[in-house]
């Protein structure tokens, strides 16, 4: 399976330090074994699947979606504004 990352999500991962982007990238293994993995959203962001995991007591969020044979991972960040930012990508 292909993956995409789309400019939001490169640019959240690239600030990141190192140990925060393998774990990331771990994310996105578990994304890929199982795409199903993720929380379906509804109504205006009907689409979009959101995968979280904790890093350091925070947890974060991973808006993807699986366009026939590739996973595109559209954003990544904390809850609190998360969902907001998600409509107007």
């Amino acid at each position: 399976m292909e993956i995409v990352y789309k400019s939001h999500f490169k640019g959240f991962v690239k600030k990141q330090n190192r140990g925060f982007q393998l774990a990331i990238e771990d994310a996105i293994d578990r994304i890929k074994a199982d795409p199903a993995i993720g929380k379906e959203e509804t109504v205006d962001l009907t689409g979009f699947l959101i995968y979280k995991f904790a890093f350091k007591d925070r947890e974060y969020l991973i808006a993807y979606k699986l366009e026939k044979t590739r996973l595109a991972c559209y954003m990544m960040g904390t809850h609190e504004i998360f969902y907001r930012d998600l409509k107007v990508t």
